[in-house]
């Protein structure tokens, strides 16, 4: 495939970009080019690596500009394959970057921790969670050796601006809404362009959609924290109440990052909230016996058998076990089962 074909023309002013994101399954992030009077701003930049910059800048010399002429950079989540070439585009243009202010927390974070320091929260963390030393020990070696940064997205851009919920965002000539869905991340957002669909298709205008509603799977709702807060986060909550909100707008096209754009948001809407009311139901069985966070992503379904999910998979199927048994406890349907430890968790009977 030629750069040329990278590029779709979505119509009113809406193009996007098929930004390659390398050794990655889900092979690209699309992102998005928005018309404006000021001048063309991105809807997320893609993965910081050289292919994958040189594919954004032809994208936009394909779409009739370039990387000098864009005006801003509207970020739906810190991740590195949405977040990773901001810093490279402001570089090179002067634009700003636009960001919720939960995520750009983490950004923060990220910046101005360092890395052992993240290496000894994440072994403390997947310790508590039971797992066992030999996955805990590279994190503990990095930590005690002083391992540098060598990980995407652990020096990301600073924003310039706030993307705040339920305000239209300043762009001359557009109609452009922020939505703040939170789960996938703490400060993701959806963009809902409030204009009539280019192609009349019934429905309220186009949502830019992010990594919140794909049309072929489901995000990651993993745990976001800060090492010095002791906030008990909900993040399945909070996803399962950004998808109601999303089905409720009922927009004509979703524009997702991955994937392909698609209709009909409220039928993906209720499949993904009975995917994940399923799953929920399966884990309940799981833990018919007490199970430590470990144990039950164990044996969780994944995308395939646990013994051949990588070392870094494994730490991020955890991070979801956990999110999912924060929501039941919330739920009351399962419980901490009195005396384990590192802590297992029950179903409630």
């Amino acid at each position: 495939m030629t750069k040329a074909t990278q590029v779709t023309d979505h119509g009113g002013g809406v193009q996007s970009i098929r930004v390659p994101i390398p050794d990655n399954p889900l092979g690209h992030t699309l992102v998005y080019v928005l018309d404006t009077d000021a001048g063309p701003v991105l809807v997320d930049t893609g993965w910081d690596d050289p292919e994958s910059w040189d594919t954004l800048t032809a994208g936009l010399s394909n779409c009739g500009t370039s990387v000098g002429d864009l005006a801003g950079v509207l970020i739906t989540h810190h991740h590195p394959d949405h977040h990773g070439l901001s810093a490279k585009v402001r570089e090179a243009s002067g634009a700003w970057i636009a960001m919720h202010e939960a995520d750009a927390a983490v950004v923060r974070r990220t910046r101005e921790n360092d890395p052992s320091r993240w290496y000894a929260y994440m072994a403390r963390k997947l310790e508590a969670a039971g797992a066992p030393e030999a996955h805990v020990a590279p994190l503990t070696r990095a930590r005690d050796d002083g391992v540098p940064r060598r990980l995407p997205g652990l020096d990301p851009a600073l924003p310039d601006r706030t993307i705040t919920p339920g305000d239209l965002l300043p762009l001359p000539g557009r109609r452009l809404r922020a939505i703040w869905t939170p789960g996938h991340t703490p400060g993701h957002v959806c963009l809902h362009l409030e204009e009539d669909h280019p192609a009349q298709l019934p429905g309220n205008g186009r949502l830019f959609s992010g990594d919140h509603v794909l049309p072929g799977i489901t995000p990651h709702i993993g745990l976001y924290e800060d090492p010095d807060d002791t906030t008990v986060t909900d993040p399945l909550g909070d996803y399962l109440d950004s998808l109601e909100r999303v089905g409720r707008l009922a927009p004509a096209e979703i524009l997702p990052a991955h994937q392909h754009t698609f209709t009909d948001a409220p039928a993906r809407v209720r499949e993904l909230l009975e995917h994940h009311e399923s799953r929920l139901t399966d884990l309940l069985s799981l833990l018919a016996v007490p199970l430590t966070p470990w144990q039950l992503a164990e044996r969780m379904e994944w995308n395939r058998p646990w013994a051949e999910i990588p070392f870094g998979s494994r730490t991020i199927a955890v991070s979801e076990a956990e999110a999912h048994l924060r929501r039941l406890v919330k739920l009351g349907r399962a419980e901490a089962a009195a005396g384990s430890d590192p802590v297992a968790y029950v179903a409630v009977p």
